[in-house]
């Protein structure tokens, strides 16, 4: 069976995590939730660096752990970024990635360390020591190494946790790269919404040590009754094709079940899949569609769901033919307009980001 099976029930520092979980062994699976909720833990429990006293998990259909056996780390097919990138100091670039590789035989490599190399753009660094790479460079070749074992499932630990914002863009492009490239699943841990939407297909959501929910990543952040919902980043992804471009007022249209949306000029060809983000505070509601407007973005909608979202804010549920859309109003507004399900108006969209 093609997925990731895990039971685990571990205590530790007077802090207990108990999951049960099934994710789909292929793309990136997302592992998301506050400082504390227990990803980390998982993360190790699934590598085999903890050890669960109750505990299953198995892989792609190969057990590694259960009431009889326990399979150690070293003997498990996979690779690990930790948040700062464990290079050796002492070695340069070239003989760090030598060190993973000859962990297994030639006969036994799945991955090719040329290609790895080409995809994540650090074929110049190959004689650079550590201390002569950027933080960003430096996690690149992390991540080159952990694949130089040819796993058959990497996982990632906030790898990008420790960089600033700058650095971060810089690597999320080679992320995105060997995610559409490479036949291995990962396993990314984030607290980070935005790298989330960018990077998961599927997404495990943990707080308090406890799955509070587990789906697709489209699905789940739509959600209002989530611990992301309350985060000011929180915003629907939407789904649709490049439909095209108008060269005169530089902007590019996105078609999508429910409508068509417009966005700053995107280098991307007609037709092409991709995936776009609206903020829940970019949207404003108005129960008549508004002319003599600078927003460009206005489609007719319905409310599906309110939820409160503090102590003057709401978090209000769109259906936009089939696609969900969040806005985040005052509660005065609801009252003011009346709103609740099954309620139609038009949703104003002040901002649209391409993430895919």
């Amino acid at each position: 069976m093609n997925e990731l099976a895990a039971r685990f029930k571990h205590n530790y520092g007077g802090f207990g995590l108990e999951v049960d979980l099934r994710l789909p062994a292929q793309g990136v699976s997302a592992i998301f939730g506050p400082s504390g909720s227990g990803k980390t833990t998982l993360l190790r429990l699934i590598a085999g660096l903890e050890r669960a006293t109750d505990g299953y998990l198995s892989v792609a259909g190969s057990v590694w752990q259960d009431a009889g056996s326990f399979v150690p780390t070293h003997a498990r097919p996979l690779g690990y970024v930790f948040q700062d990138a464990r290079l050796f100091p002492h070695l340069d670039v070239r003989r760090n990635l030598d060190y993973g590789m000859r962990r297994i035989p030639s006969a036994a490599r799945r991955v090719a360390l040329d290609g790895v190399i080409e995809l994540l753009g650090i074929g110049s660094l190959m004689e650079r020591k550590p201390d002569r790479l950027s933080g960003g460079e430096q996690q690149r070749v992390a991540i080159a190494r952990a694949l130089g074992v040819s796993p058959r499932l990497l996982l990632l630990d906030e790898p990008l946790a420790a960089l600033d914002q700058a650095r971060k863009q810089e690597v999320l492009p080679y992320l995105e790269r060997l995610r559409d490239t490479l036949d291995i699943p990962m396993l990314y841990v984030s607290h980070a919404v935005d790298e989330v939407a960018r990077l998961a297909d599927h997404m495990l959501v943990l707080d308090g040590g406890r799955v509070v929910a587990q789906g697709s990543t489209i699905d789940l952040m739509a959600r209002t009754d989530l611990p992301l919902s309350g985060d000011d980043a929180v915003g629907a992804l939407i789904e649709g094709r490049i439909a095209g471009h108008d060269e005169t007022y530089q902007l590019t249209t996105v078609d999508f079940s429910g409508g068509r949306l417009t966005l700053p000029r995107q280098a991307r060809a007609v037709g092409e899949r991709v995936r776009v983000r609206v903020l829940a505070r970019d949207v404003s509601l108005t129960l008549t569609a508004q002319t003599g407007t600078s927003i460009i973005n206005i489609l007719p909608a319905q409310v599906t769901g309110i939820a409160s979202a503090g102590p003057s804010q709401s978090l209000v549920s769109l259906d936009l033919g089939g696609t969900t859309l969040l806005a985040r109003v005052t509660r005065k507004s609801v009252d003011a307009l009346g709103l609740k399900p099954g309620l139609a108006l038009h949703a104003q969209i002040k901002g649209v980001a391409l993430v895919k």
